[in-house]
């Protein structure tokens, strides 16, 4: 199946898709030099970390957005305040469950289209 019909397919849940659209993502990361260290870290009722990665030596909180074209929008511009509110508060919360301390960290969004293309937003937000 070619990830094109992926949102048109009745066979394929909404998780399944993501977890496609995450793969894509993670190829993407590894091709731009990014080490995964994590994916789908959870904090119940705070928030998710679709993948936490490393760039050199800051530590990545990599958001995973997918749309079937950009016609009502580009997936990055579906990371609204709230969720990046959440995002950065699981963050925190991932920051201090691994010890990591005052170490150098950022945003990025990955879009992934409908057509199967992934981009790299580096810096896509900041923490406030």
């Amino acid at each position: 199946m070619k990830f094109t019909d992926l949102f048109s397919s009745k066979n394929l849940s909404k998780s399944e898709i993501g977890s496609m659209g995450e793969e894509l993502a993670v190829k993407l990361l590894k091709k731009r030099g990014y080490v995964i260290v994590e994916r789908n870290f959870s904090v119940h009722n705070v928030g998710e970390l679709d993948i936490v990665a490393r760039d050199g030596d800051c530590i990545c909180f990599v958001e995973v957005r997918l749309r079937s074209s950009a016609e009502f929008g580009t997936p990055a511009q579906t990371v609204t305040a709230e969720k990046r509110r959440r995002l950065v508060r699981t963050a925190q919360i991932y920051i201090e469950n691994r010890k990591l301390g005052r170490c150098p960290m950022r945003f990025d969004v990955v879009e992934v289209f409908g057509n199967g293309e992934a981009r790299l937003i580096k810096d896509a937000f900041w923490a406030r």
